[in-house]
């Protein structure tokens, strides 16, 4: 028998929103539970993601009146992920996920509300809903975990003169030039974050409020978090994982876990061998908005006891452009916003900017090329988009720092000659395509790629814009183009789990007392992304079925609703 340093019940490694969930659920049935964590902060990529939930069949969904089922959920999965991952693991999903957001709400610190109108990703699709099925963390005053709050991951970029909004305001303040709500919303925002900063409260958005909730959750429950321990290896006994080896204050210690480890450790999206040895190429780390922790190793123990692994060639990819002496900015709103394309090399379009981000890097790698390079692509606006947009952390009109034209990280011209040139594109193509492209958004309909046609594209255009509120011309000089990089919010692949979340061998049988969620484990959503959410919901989700397993289904119940 091993001898131990630390004997638990449960060991969750890692301390996102499905290793929190987890930690949760399991002390609540009764058991021990210890929480380690590698990186100073907890939080995980959870902690800087906008911390949406996609919970097909929810409680508030019904609240509002809004039809959906597991039926219809299932159907949509059926013609977006399809065959990709096992149906067994898509149904534990769906029956789950709403179970998970009720139980959490009646039994933590943890309130949710709905992204009003934030579509599935393919809401035409059947069983798509263009209402959305997207939740996310009601905000939290960040006071109430007191010291804690300092080791709360902070965001890795941070929101102009200190604005702390939730998604759905994000998608009104993206039209503060064009609409009412717009207006409205930035007034209700900057009168909030100046009461924030006049009477000190720490207002928390996003997705540091679900990790704030998740882990005031876990102090009222006295759950022990250990920071700065990483894991080392998963250590097997009689064909069991027992427990781990992790460091702790500069050396070595042995815990044990009587009914199972959960590794709930992200991904591998900054570990660049991992990356190149998995992934296409061009490949970079450095293009990743993923928690900068994220290494893989949670990957590569489990790896290391004959763990399957799969989707190790995908990611949560999305445009990305990389501004000097700041965070990677991942490009959602931007890319619907109207009077913008994205080209190749040849200065042509190669895909509809506003679809799902995932979709837009994909065909960056499928139509990449040494003859056409499409990695970069570049983002091409002209003065009326600046004037009217946000674009990135640039408010509509601000003036372009010195630092990102000096840099290059913007490129600005008078001419879309001398742009592309700066570019290093061919510029009669990105004049012809300028010119193809704004007879389209003149009549409203886009004949190459249907830009707009989506509900979801439509979420982030502009209303005020008819016909199309996706599309308007590029014509107004000076032009302007940012290299975009196929980034990603982390990994997909990972360990091979089944319905329990238990992570399977080369054998297809369950390694016993070893499971995994997020994206230590492969996606359940397979080479696609459903809807706002897909990452966290099941990270959550399967964090919820792994607890509940190993307490034998004896959790404690589902409570009132708030």
């Amino acid at each position: 028998m091993s001898t131990w340093d630390y004997t638990t019940d449960v060991l969750v490694v890692g301390s996102g929103g499905g290793a929190m969930t987890a930690a949760l659920v399991a002390k609540q049935a009764g058991l021990d539970v210890l929480v380690i964590e590698k990186a100073e902060y907890y939080g995980g990529s959870t902690a800087i993601s906008g911390g949406g939930l996609w919970i097909p069949n929810n409680y508030l969904l019904q609240r509002d009146g809004l039809e959906d089922s597991f039926e219809k959920a299932r159907t949509y999965l059926q013609h977006t992920v399809g065959n990709r991952t096992p149906q067994a693991l898509q149904d534990a999903y769906l029956e789950n996920a709403p179970e998970m957001v009720k139980y959490l709400a009646s039994n933590s610190q943890v309130r949710f509300r709905r992204s009003v109108g934030y579509p599935d990703y393919y809401p035409e699709r059947p069983g798509g809903m263009a209402d959305g099925r997207a939740l996310e963390a009601a905000p939290f005053d960040g006071r109430k975990l007191g010291e804690d709050l300092a080791y709360l991951r902070p965001m890795s970029m941070k929101a102009p003169a200190g604005l702390a909004f939730s998604i759905s305001e994000y998608n009104k303040l993206g039209m503060i030039t064009s609409t009412w709500a717009g207006k409205q919303t930035a007034l209700k925002v900057g009168v909030r974050t100046v009461f924030n900063i006049v009477t000190g409260v720490k207002y928390l958005t996003l997705g540091q409020a679900l990790i704030a909730r998740l882990r005031l959750s876990l102090k009222d429950e006295n759950v022990p978090l250990w920071l700065n321990t990483p894991l080392k290896e998963l250590v097997v006994e009689n064909g069991a994982v027992v427990g781990a080896v992790a460091e702790r204050e500069g050396r070595l210690i042995r815990i044990g876990a009587r009914r199972g480890v959960i590794l709930g450790a992200g991904g591998f999206e900054h570990n660049q061998a991992m990356r190149e040895e998995f992934q296409r190429l061009p490949v970079n780390h450095e293009w990743s908005s993923g928690c900068s922790s994220n290494t893989g190793d949670a990957i590569q123990a489990g790896m290391a006891v004959g763990a399957r692994v799969d989707l190790m060639d995908d990611a949560w990819w999305g445009p990305s452009s990389l501004p000097p002496n700041a965070a990677v900015m991942f490009h959602v709103g931007e890319r619907s916003y109207p009077g913008s394309i994205m080209v190749n090399a040849a200065g042509k379009r190669f895909t509809n900017e506003s679809a799902s981000y995932v979709d837009v890097v994909h065909a960056m790698y499928e139509k990449h090329s040494a003859e056409v390079p499409h990695i970069p692509a570049y983002f091409i606006m002209d003065q009326r988009y600046r004037s009217k947009y946000i674009f990135g952390t640039l408010f509509p009109g601000q003036a372009i720092p010195k630092e990102y034209l000096e840099s290059g990280y913007f490129k600005r011209a008078d001419t879309l000659e001398d742009l592309a040139r700066q570019c290093g594109i061919t510029p009669q193509g990105l004049v012809e395509t300028v010119a193809r492209f704004n007879q389209f958004a003149r009549r409203g309909v886009d004949e190459d790629f249907h830009r707009g046609e989506s509900a979801y594209d439509r979420y982030y255009g502009d209303p005020t814009v008819k016909p199309n509120p996706c599309l308007a011309p590029i014509e107004k000089p000076p032009f302007y183009a940012v290299a975009m990089y196929p980034g990603d919010l982390g990994t997909k692949g990972g360990l091979v789990i089944d319905e329990h979340a238990r992570v399977l061998g080369h054998d297809g049988a369950p390694i016993p007392g070893l499971y995994a969620v997020g994206n230590t484990s492969a996606s359940v959503m397979g080479n696609t992304y459903p809807g706002p959410g897909s990452t966290i919901g099941p990270s959550m989700t399967f964090g919820y079925i792994a607890a509940k397993h190993i307490a034998g289904g004896k959790i404690r119940p589902i409570g009132k609703l708030p």
